[in-house]
């Protein structure tokens, strides 16, 4: 504590600027760069370690730079770009169907009593149902070519679609409603301004589900009766025991999968910028 003197005033006591205490952050901190790479690139280093130390079984679990030059070698051969663009076409055509069914249902859903009535129950049966024992009736139904391989696709999208975006919509606020009512809007303005903003959340969720599961219902259905693709690749890799083959298909399963995930994440993160939450 200091003394100061106004004029002949007797001595006033002034007490010294105590230091303010800085609080702890509870927030998870900045983002950092490129940090979903860590964990890939940290296995990719165990997996490299392991092999050089001569610990992994090389006809089992190759090593990494055996399985690149496997994948070099198929490219250079012309097989892989096919197998690649194929399961793409496939992935991307199932996709887009089982994206816009899942938004449409959705909708029709959660805006209205009788379309929730009509559809919810209907879905829940078929989230129900394994979606991959449904292969052999699409098969009687649609025939072994591509039909059915693109239907089952867009089964497994649609399903997560449309119980997380119905889910956002059935979470919004009431009183947002009730606002919408009070300011007059028309059914397309409160679609527009309430509900789209109010489900986009769930919808991105969902859509993140979606994109996975494409890729883990094509792996499964380029097994059967398929000529071309990943799936097919590697099934007849097992044949002839080319587990160096399988490795190549997988990683390229999961690095469609990692820059489909990470696409949709920064569409999100765009869109949702106006949000504050803690991954942002």
């Amino acid at each position: 504590m200091t003394t100061t003197t106004l004029g002949t005033a007797a001595p006033v006591a002034v007490a010294a600027p105590t230091p303010r205490r800085r609080r702890r952050g509870l927030a998870p901190g900045k983002r950092l760069p490129a940090a979903r790479l860590a964990g890939p690139l940290l296995l990719l280093v165990l997996w490299a370690a392991a092999s050089a130390a001569g610990r992994l079984d090389p006809g089992a679990i190759p090593a990494p730079w055996t399985v690149l030059g496997t994948g070099a070698r198929l490219w250079t051969d012309g097989t892989l770009p096919t197998d690649v663009l194929t399961s793409l076409e496939r992935a991307a055509y199932g996709f887009a169907i089982g994206l816009t069914a899942g938004v449409v249902l959705a909708l029709a859903s959660g805006l209205s009593r009788t379309g929730e009535a009509l559809i919810d129950g209907t879905v829940q049966l078929n989230r129900a149902i394994p979606v991959l024992g449904l292969i052999p009736l699409f098969i009687l139904w649609l025939g072994i070519g591509e039909t059915f391989k693109i239907a089952i696709i867009a089964i497994v999208v649609y399903i997560p679609i449309y119980l997380n975006t119905h889910a956002a919509l059935s979470g919004i606020d009431h009183r947002f409603v009730e606002l919408a009512e009070v300011q007059g809007l028309s059914r397309l303005q409160f679609v527009r301004q309430i509900v789209i903003p109010g489900a986009l959340p769930g919808f991105f969720v969902g859509l993140r589900l979606g994109v996975t599961g494409s890729w883990l219902g094509l792996v499964v259905l380029e097994q059967i009766n398929a000529t071309s693709g990943l799936g097919y690749m590697m099934f007849q890799a097992q044949n002839y025991g080319q587990s160096d083959v399988i490795l190549v298909g997988l990683l390229i399963y999961g690095v469609f999968g990692l820059v489909s995930d990470s696409a949709v994440r920064l569409i999100e993160r765009r869109v949702l910028s106006w949000r504050r939450t803690l991954s942002n």
